[in-house]
């Protein structure tokens, strides 16, 4: 196991390096480009590029006061539901918005699907899937479900979602599932 925390600290670092010349190189290209933007063109991504550099910075803060721990947060809970998220959230734009606590834009979703299963668009099949990834996402985020959405769950969640909710309580913090989720989102973009 300190192994594995060595290397996801490694990767840690170098990812963070990466981010900082990102928003620097950002910033350069910026002031040289200045000339051919108009000014609110200037001032608004500057104003976009700072803020991520105050993100990062707070990000750097947390790591480093200690709020954040890779062996204690990543490493025993990765291989504790690595497989259950994998298995349980197939749909990336799903996981990212779980990740991302951001259950608005999950239930936009939600809606867009019901539609899109009314024209014919989606499949009964894929819809229902989908729908239960949402609709587990919601709850974890502490959100009220109706009692149509409570049934739908209760008669179609399968083994891995159940596996899922299950090994996701007894965490007990939201915020190791959060950051498990960030993984997985991470893995369905490469």
């Amino acid at each position: 196991m300190a192994s594995r925390g060595t290397t996801e600290t490694s990767k840690l670092k170098q990812n963070l390096e990466e981010q900082l010349d990102r928003l620097m190189q950002q910033l350069q290209d910026l002031e040289e480009c200045r000339e051919e933007l108009d000014a609110d063109e200037y001032e608004e991504t500057k104003k976009e590029t700072l803020e991520q550099l105050s993100e990062f910075n707070d990000s750097l803060k947390k790591i480093m006061s200690g709020d954040m721990t890779l062996v204690d947060e990543l490493s025993g809970m990765q291989l504790a539901i690595q497989a259950a998220i994998s298995q349980a959230f197939k749909t990336p734009e799903v996981i990212r918005m779980f990740a991302k606590k951001q259950p608005r834009q999950l239930r936009t979703r939600l809606a867009e699907m019901d539609r899109d299963l009314m024209v014919g668009k989606l499949p009964r099949d894929l819809y229902t899937q989908q729908k239960l990834e949402i609709l587990t996402a919601l709850r974890k985020l502490g959100e009220k479900l109706t009692g149509d959405d409570e049934m739908f769950l209760s008669s179609n969640a399968g083994t891995a979602l159940s596996q899922f909710e299950r090994v996701s309580t007894d965490l007990g913090s939201g915020d190791k599932v959060f950051a498990l989720a960030s993984v997985e989102v991470e893995k369905a973009k490469q």
